[in-house]
């Protein structure tokens, strides 16, 4: 089970305008090959299948753990891209309820129309090209070594993409989500070349240092490698996954920190963004103050439970 908290992992900026083509690029880190819906489902589908777990437990927890991370990374990237939808913008008319007026004419020609014709301006489980994440992405061989190996691989291929993304675009939001993401996928990538290393000897992040970039050079990230968070592996639990230790030891390959299991189940998080109404979006149905209307209503109803 997935203990669901109502805030995203990390703080994201307010948007100061809309920028849809960054969110259509974005879009690559939630539904892409190595984004963050392929790492959530591998690894939730790996620990489903895992087997002999009793015997194999820290590689189970290891999985578990970050698995469980995972559900909040899609939530954030996620929160980015509608971000990225929002900001000021005209929506035709003065109450945005004509459609004869083309409301959404200025959104015609952005990377992603589909964003906007399909989703109202909202985040899609697709790639930057508008292909649709599929479970063909999922890998879960049943053998530990092999998918290990493959997660290492993902991690690394999630990174390469995350900072390709990045130099793409300038917007403070994306920027900041991935600067986020770089820092948490980085210890994703590191723990797993660590259990790799227990079962094979071999020191993966020297022989294999995918992408070779040191993650303090990103503003975004150093906030964070300041605070220790390129350190920690949470376990995502308050009683279960206790063993991640057996693992997740000594110290960090970048700037020799020691590595550590975080006491508290979960980073503290932020309060998740209000998104503007995008008032076009309800045509032809209720109007946004009917809608609101019959929410404060039912907000009511339920105070009375």
């Amino acid at each position: 089970m997935i203990l669901k908290v109502d805030r995203l992992p990390y703080e994201l900026p307010k948007p100061t305008e809309a920028d849809p083509n960054a969110a259509a690029a974005v879009q690559e880190l939630l539904g892409g090959k190595f984004g963050e819906m392929s790492t959530l489902m591998n690894y939730t589908y790996q620990s489903f299948n895992f087997r002999g777990k009793d015997k194999l437990r820290p590689y189970y927890d290891l999985i578990s753990s970050i698995g469980g991370e995972e559900y909040g990374h899609i939530e954030i990237v996620s929160a980015a891209i509608n971000l990225l939808h929002d900001g000021p913008r005209e929506d035709g008319d003065a109450d945005g309820l004509d459609p004869t007026n083309a409301p959404f004419e200025a959104y015609k020609g952005v990377r992603n129309t589909q964003s906007f014709i399909v989703g109202g301006g909202s985040a899609l489980v697709q790639d930057s090209m508008g292909k649709p994440w599929n479970g063909d992405n999922v890998f879960a061989s049943g053998n530990l070594m092999l998918d290990l190996t493959h997660n290492f691989f993902l991690e690394s291929g999630a990174r390469l993409h995350k900072l390709r993304v990045y130099e793409m675009t300038s917007n403070p939001v994306a920027r900041e989500m991935i600067g986020y993401l770089l820092v948490r996928g980085g210890v994703h990538q590191l723990a797993y070349a660590k259990a790799l290393e227990t079962l094979s000897g071999v020191e993966i992040p020297k022989m294999l240092p995918m992408p070779n970039i040191p993650t303090a050079k990103i503003p975004e990230s150093k906030k964070l490698i300041d605070r220790g968070e390129h350190c920690k592996l949470y376990r995502f639990s308050e009683t279960d996954f206790l063993t991640l230790a057996a693992t997740w030891n000594g110290t960090h390959p970048e700037d020799g920190k020691p590595l550590v299991v975080a006491d508290e189940p979960m980073p503290s998080g932020a309060t998740k963004p209000s998104l503007a109404d995008m008032t076009s979006g309800f045509v032809p149905d209720y109007a946004p103050e009917e809608v609101l209307e019959i929410s404060q209503k039912l907000m009511k109803k339920a105070q009375g439970f």
